[in-house]
């Protein structure tokens, strides 16, 4: 008999993930009303922005707006890759600041041109001061099962990774199977090692839906006790450094298997599905998850 829980939270990353790396600048109210709709669907938990250099990735140039202007989400988090961009998300305002590290040293390398030790050591002090200022810290472990340069990741090297950051202090990871080459089996065995091994920390999977596994990997972690999963409405986003990476998970199909397992979650699917209708237009490449297609039919 499968062992499943009775509710389960989604953290809607569509506006950060999902976007950060969209080919076509998408205006911020257009980014406002979107960010609005996810929140009338039920999505509480929320990646806003990133706060980055906006000559390396202009669709976050508006991240301050973003933050000042954005209402009605419960918990918005905001992307700080180092301390000048958590020294701008707070000045911002923000309450919840996610930082991010690979498991893989050539991931890293070529994403922000620092080891995956060097990467920790120079955000240990960022995170310090966060938690004596309250805030809400997240960290991204990335390529935690595959990477597009190195291949598949030994499980005790993101265990090690992920002890060094819950001994940082941090209140959440965020294991993400970057490239989408995870399978059930890989997904069971990590998130089982790493609820035993973290029990007072928030542990979220994250999923990209490259190989149309998402789905099967988010049920095997569940089986392994994970409630908390990040995903993007539409399907949105990809990985310039993972090359053939598609989008990550969408919510609006997160959210309706979770439904037909009887797992709570809070959110409507087809409230979700509206949210996407505002962004779809607005993006580079057709939205064609399986709930949205059946919105567009009228057919939930």
């Amino acid at each position: 008999m499968f062992s499943l829980p009775n509710r389960a939270t989604i953290i809607e990353v569509g506006p950060r993930d999902g976007l950060q790396n969209e080919k076509m600048q998408v205006d911020t109210d257009v980014k406002l009303e979107f960010i609005r709709r996810l929140a009338e669907s039920g999505i509480s938990e929320m990646e806003l922005t990133s706060f980055v250099s906006p000559k390396w990735v202009p669709q976050m140039k508006d991240a301050k707006d973003i933050v000042q202007q954005a209402a009605a989400v419960s918990r918005p988090i905001v992307l700080a890759p180092n301390s000048k961009g958590v020294e701008l998300a707070l000045e911002a305002g923000a309450e919840a600041i996610a930082v991010f590290v690979g498991v893989s040293n050539t991931f890293n390398q070529k994403n922000i041109n620092r080891s995956t030790e060097e990467s920790v050591e120079a955000l240990a002090p960022v995170i310090g001061e966060l938690k004596a200022q309250g805030k809400f810290v997240r960290a991204c472990i990335s390529t935690a099962f595959y990477c597009p340069y190195e291949g598949k990741i030994e499980v005790e090297d993101v265990m090690e990774l992920c002890r060094k950051f819950v001994a940082l202090g941090v209140d959440e990871l965020s294991v993400a199977d970057t490239v989408g080459m995870a399978n059930p089996v890989g997904s069971y065995e990590l998130f089982s090692r790493l609820q035993q091994a973290f029990p007072s920390v928030l542990l979220a999977a994250h999923f990209h839906d490259t190989r149309k596994m998402a789905l099967a990997n988010i049920f095997a972690a569940l089986q392994a006790g994970i409630t908390r999963f990040d995903s993007a409405a539409g399907g949105l986003g990809g990985c310039p450094f993972a090359d053939g990476a598609t989008g990550n998970v969408a919510t609006e199909d997160v959210v309706n298997m979770l439904d037909a397992l009887g797992i709570g979650t809070g959110i409507r699917v087809k409230d979700v599905c509206r949210a996407v209708e505002v962004i779809a237009p607005h993006v580079s490449r057709p939205i064609e998850t399986g709930m949205y297609r059946l919105f567009e039919n009228g057919r939930i």
